[in-house]
């Protein structure tokens, strides 16, 4: 993983000339290309982990496993949100964690969680990497120091109930291990968030994400089936159950925790048969109103795909410009809609997976349905083309940063009934910062659907962490506002904990509270994260 920006370092993402020219007719003129600084050149200040910490967790996990080299600490210095890479591309690794410390068992995980409680040293958990709202920043919470605990070394595939159609997975698998690891044995998880590269299954669980075939496979806390977790004030195991009704339910409180009640340590996934087929076609609808009604057809009436993805105008206009769909593509687009009778229109990408005969009788439902809502088709070849680059759109994201462009991304989910006024509110919010404002819907439910927001302005030269900041707040606020929620599957971290009193209450937040005193007594889990 790049320190500086997303995934493989050799991958190149040069954006075509037709997509600058398309950027820079709606942001002005970009930036020649700015490189961020040799690994050499980051400022990082001394570590600050006394020696008596130091040998205990030595002790505890071998003293190869605890790193204070400057790779390893400007590699856990932060995540992948829009703050953390201009920090870290401005050669910012000042707060980067002091150690980095790789257990390998559970019975590490709460040797170590025991020696840092007893000198006071903060411990963020560390899968991927890949949070995008401040979740791994490594805060210290007023402690003297703090260790970013990596989970990479427990990446193991524990055990495998077909049966039960149940796989026991350690936090550390990234996402195509999992796939790797099922594989052979004729079993998918079906979890394949844009970060499905180096995310990993502690980060999937501890931050309750939503895979882009999650309407057909379930969101991750809905595959959670049973858990075991190390807290400073002892275990939690909780075996894997179809369901119960002992009680309140402390797994669904554990899950989406985001490290600051405890490590997860081991994961009980409802897995499903890999797929026979999978087919992905794209659609556009008249208008994003029409295509939304026709989503909420497909989810209440049982018949949407396993992807389902509605483009507003402003993003179908973008996608389209980006993927040189102007000059004669355009054109022949443009004849091809208008014999359908469809004018302007909404890109949709929709995706089927199962045997051949459920693929074929789903997708036939899907249709019928669609063409109802006076949706046309535009065939399989881009649906192929947007499976290839489903993972890609974090490297583009590297090279518009490099060009001085602010790109970022926000989520929310809202009621059917909700959701027009919600995509107006936040949309409008940010519109009075960005030129560029795009959103898609990613995620049915029988009762709503998420919002998902793409936005991007020429950054302030100097001031690009305030600016964001004024957007980003502008954004949530209108989100609140709007009695949608804060975040649908991005989690909340640090950016979005401020606005968690209005997501759960003030009595809410206080539970919370109490249930970390509970389990976390001298605050060293996460500091920061989740409770504002």
């Amino acid at each position: 993983m790049r320190w500086w920006g997303w995934g493989d370092p050799g991958h190149r993402s040069d954006p075509p000339a037709h997509a600058l020219a398309w950027l820079e007719g709606e942001l002005g003129a970009l930036d020649a290309g700015r490189r961020p600084p040799a690994l050499e050149d980051v400022r990082l200040g001394d570590p600050a982990l006394e020696a008596g910490a130091r040998r205990a967790l030595e002790a505890t996990v071998g003293a190869e496993h605890v790193r204070d080299d400057r790779e390893a600490r400007v590699l856990h210095a932060a995540g992948k949100s829009y703050p953390d890479l201009v920090r870290q591309r401005a050669g910012d690794a000042l707060g980067a964690p002091d150690a980095v410390v790789e257990p390998g068992t559970h019975d590490e995980v709460r040797a170590v969680l025991a020696a840092c409680a007893q000198a006071g040293v903060a411990v963020v958990p560390f899968g991927g990497g890949t949070s995008v709202v401040g979740g791994v920043e490594p805060l210290r919470g007023g402690h003297a120091a703090v260790i970013a605990l990596d989970l990479g070394r427990m990446d193991r595939l524990v055990g495998l109930d077909a049966r039960s159609r149940t796989a026991l997975l350690e936090p550390g698998l990234r996402g195509p291990e999992v796939e790797r690891a099922l594989a052979p044995h004729g079993f998918t998880l079906g979890h394949f968030p844009q970060s499905f590269e180096y995310a990993t299954v502690g980060g999937f669980v501890a931050t309750r994400s939503a895979g882009q075939a999650s309407t057909g496979y379930g969101r991750i806390d809905e595959l959670v089936l049973g858990l075991r977790m190390a807290a400073p004030a002892g275990d939690i195991d909780l075996p894997p159950l179809p369901a119960t009704a002992a009680g309140p339910g402390l797994r669904e409180t554990l899950v989406g925790s985001e490290g600051v009640l405890g490590v997860l340590t081991q994961v009980a996934l409802r897995v499903a048969p890999l797929p026979q087929e999978r087919r992905y076609e794209a659609w556009v609808l008249p208008s994003f109103a029409a295509g939304a009604e026709a989503f909420r057809e497909l989810e209440q009436s049982g018949a949407a795909p396993h992807v389902a993805r509605l483009s507003d105008e402003r993003e179908t206009q973008m996608n389209l410009a980006l993927a040189g769909a102007g000059g004669a593509k355009g054109r022949v687009l443009a004849a091809y809609l208008r014999a359908r009778r469809v004018a302007g229109g909404c890109l949709a990408i929709l995706g089927w997976e199962g045997t051949e005969v459920a693929v074929r009788a789903r997708r036939a439902e899907t249709t019928a349905v669609l063409r109802r809502h006076g949706a046309a088709s535009l065939g399989a070849s881009p649906g192929r083309s947007w499976e290839r680059g489903r993972f890609h759109a974090p490297y583009l994201r590297d090279d518009l940063l490099d060009r001085g462009v602010l790109v970022e991304t926000l989520e929310t989910a809202a009621q059917w009934s909700d959701l027009e006024r919600v995509h107006e509110a936040v949309g409008a919010a940010l519109r009075r910062h960005c030129p560029v404002v795009a959103c898609h819907i990613s995620h049915l439910y029988a009762s709503g659907a998420s919002l998902y927001f793409t936005f991007l302005a020429r950054q302030e030269p100097g001031a690009e962490l305030e600016q964001w900041r004024r957007i980003k707040t502008d954004a949530c606020e209108a989100i609140a506002a709007s009695g949608a929620t804060i975040t649908h599957h991005h989690a909340v971290g640090r950016d979005h904990a401020p606005w968690m009193h209005a997501e759960v209450g003030d009595t809410g937040v206080a539970a919370l509270r109490a249930l970390k005193r509970e389990l976390d007594p001298a605050g060293i889990l996460n500091p920061g994260k989740l409770l504002p």
